[in-house]
């Protein structure tokens, strides 16, 4: 992936902890694998979420989220996660992601995340440079 491309591309592979009995992933577990995309998402582009709290002294929380179930992942999929920022502003960050297998949407969401003192909990401005970092991207 480049720096510069607006979607990121994270893999994962659905463990059997991830399933209910019937060896379908149960449906939280897709906000964990999403959750792990964003944290990739911000690695690639340099950013590590600990060292963002422990130098920036910031923090992210999830503000809200919104997902749509189309077809279930199984126990042994590997799943493809896509990320695109698809809004933000100097506290928030919006995100479009997709869980698919192969060409097959299987779970779409949007969260909004919001950037806080890791102090204190209140809201704090997202770094410059992190905004600058990530490229806003249509969603599909």
């Amino acid at each position: 992936m480049l720096a510069n491309d607006p979607i990121s591309i994270f893999h994962v592979r659905v463990y059997y902890e991830d399933t209910d009995h019937g060896g379908v992933v149960y449906h939280a577990n897709y906000l964990r694998f999403m959750e792990r995309a964003r944290t990739e998402m911000l690695r690639e582009r340099g950013y590590e979420l600990d060292v963002l709290e422990q130098d920036a002294g910031i923090i992210f929380a999830v503000r809200r989220a919104r997902l749509d179930f189309r077809a279930p992942a199984r126990f042994n999929d590997l799943l493809r996660v896509e990320t695109r920022v698809v809004s933000k502003s100097p506290v928030r960050m919006g995100f479009y992601q997709v869980a698919a297998v192969g060409d097959r949407i299987l779970c779409s969401g949007e969260v909004e995340v919001v950037c806080l003192d890791a102090a204190g909990f209140r809201p704090h401005v997202i770094p410059a440079a992190l905004l600058q970092a990530i490229p806003l991207s249509v969603q599909p």
